[in-house]
């Protein structure tokens, strides 16, 4: 599971980190940077799949002429914070019961030219598994290579060093570690393994109505970000028994459909559409399926699926449900990522979602925001801003985000801080 991001000049974040639980909800203003923190997470993703930096800010095409990866919004022109000529990302995890940190700081290239990795370190369990930069090194005297970032490899504890592997700066070196089989101890090409495995798990999901109700051809059961392929997950998913009852189980609670069953027809290409059964054994296909109960089949269709991922990010979870729903939906999505197998970050605007959440769905919800007069974006937990813990005692969370309660603490603790200074 990622427990933390730290992002130093990326975007619009100076430095600031964002805690991270099984749920995570992220609440703010437009252009607060919560679909940032959304591309921060996306960088990360690009280094696990194995891409170049520019291949990561830019496009990655596949033989073929098939688009694979669509870059960082922006690009390199507007990844760092007020023209900073690099950023860093850091991101804290769990691998294997250990702690793990993973970071990497970035040029951005100017005047035309790559981006490349000017430091980057992965420590596991307080031991470093390889560091560009070590404390104390006696070979850090030696002179730089352009092209390339050495890294020092472990080699039993702190402050004994290994190998010294130099890796090409226009790539993550942990990729380079993970993939290199000469690297010993093999201990720390596994951990750079594992923790590319942590980041590969990641889903990026902005559903859209209209390609919810695509056709698809049976056997796809990727689940696209836009909700591609829907119609193929749930065939994959009804496929087997158990999987299917539970389905049909949580479209009962979720809407108000008296759904019994699911039926896939083709087309004259083969392809399928979805068609949801209701006791009266009239078919209400996709086409004619609201929005609400669509987005509701394509986030079952994610948690569910055989190709489910282990983290997804999800824009604006409330988007199409009925507020008499919410609460149904976050019991849902609870009830999986408490179980450990999944773990989620998403965006909403909606008081109503806002006023449902209670103990670790209410600690692992934070407010990013910008003070007034500053291009600057923060974060920090909801029951972190002063007054918050007792005051959501009192008075419902949902009143609270609604009135802009939130945005003024931190501005006014902001303003207390700085006349004590």
């Amino acid at each position: 599971m990622i427990t933390s991001l730290r992002l130093e000049r990326f975007k619009n974040f100076r430095d600031a980190t964002l805690w991270m639980g099984p749920l995570t909800l992220l609440v703010g203003t437009n252009a607060s940077g919560k679909s940032n923190l959304r591309e921060a997470l996306r960088f990360l993703h690009g280094i696990a799949r194995g891409y170049t930096l520019a291949e990561i800010f830019g496009e990655k095409w596949a033989e073929g002429g098939i688009l694979q990866w669509r870059g960082i919004r922006g690009g390199t022109g507007e990844a760092t914070f007020d023209g900073a000529p690099t950023f860093a990302l850091e991101v804290g995890f769990e691998l294997d019961s250990e702690q793990g940190t993973y970071r990497i700081e970035v040029d951005v290239g100017e005047n035309g030219k790559p981006p490349r990795v000017v430091a980057e370190k992965l420590v596991v369990a307080s031991d470093s598994v390889f560091d560009s930069h070590p404390r104390d090194d006696p070979l850090e005297t030696m002179k730089p290579d352009p092209d390339h970032l050495p890294v020092r490899l472990m080699k039993g504890g702190p402050g004994r060093y290994g190998r010294r592997l130099n890796c090409l700066n226009l790539r993550p070196a942990i990729s380079q570690v993970a993939e290199n089989t000469s690297v010993r101890p093999a201990s720390a090409r596994e951990k750079a393994r594992l923790a590319l495995q942590t980041l590969l798990s990641m889903r990026f999901l902005d559903l859209d109505p209209d390609a919810l109700r695509r056709p698809s051809v049976p056997g796809q059961t990727m689940l696209g970000d836009k909700g591609e392929n829907l119609s193929s997950v749930l065939q994959a998913i009804c496929a087997k028994p158990e999987r299917k009852s539970a389905l049909l189980s949580w479209i009962a609670e979720l809407t108000p459909m008296d759904a019994t069953d699911f039926k896939f027809p083709p087309d004259q290409t083969g392809r399928i559409l979805v068609s949801l059964v209701e006791k009266n054994g009239r078919p209400i296909s996709a086409y004619s399926a609201s929005d609400g109960t669509l987005r509701f089949l394509a986030m079952i269709a994610a948690l569910l699926g055989p190709d489910a991922s282990r983290f997804y990010f999800f824009e604006e979870l409330d988007n199409g449900i009925h507020p008499a729903r919410l609460h149904l939906l976050l019991g849902l999505i609870e009830r999986e990522t408490e179980r450990g197998a999944v773990q989620m970050v998403t965006t909403t605007h909606s008081p109503e979602l806002l006023a449902l959440l209670k103990g670790k769905s209410l600690e692992n919800a934070s407010l990013i925001y910008r003070l007034p007069h500053a291009n600057e974006g923060q974060i920090i937990r909801i029951l972190k801003i002063p007054g918050a813990a007792e005051i959501i005692g009192k008075q419902n969370l949902a009143t609270l985000h609604a009135t802009g309660w939130l945005e003024d603490a931190v501005y006014l603790s902001s303003e207390d801080e700085e006349s004590a200074q």
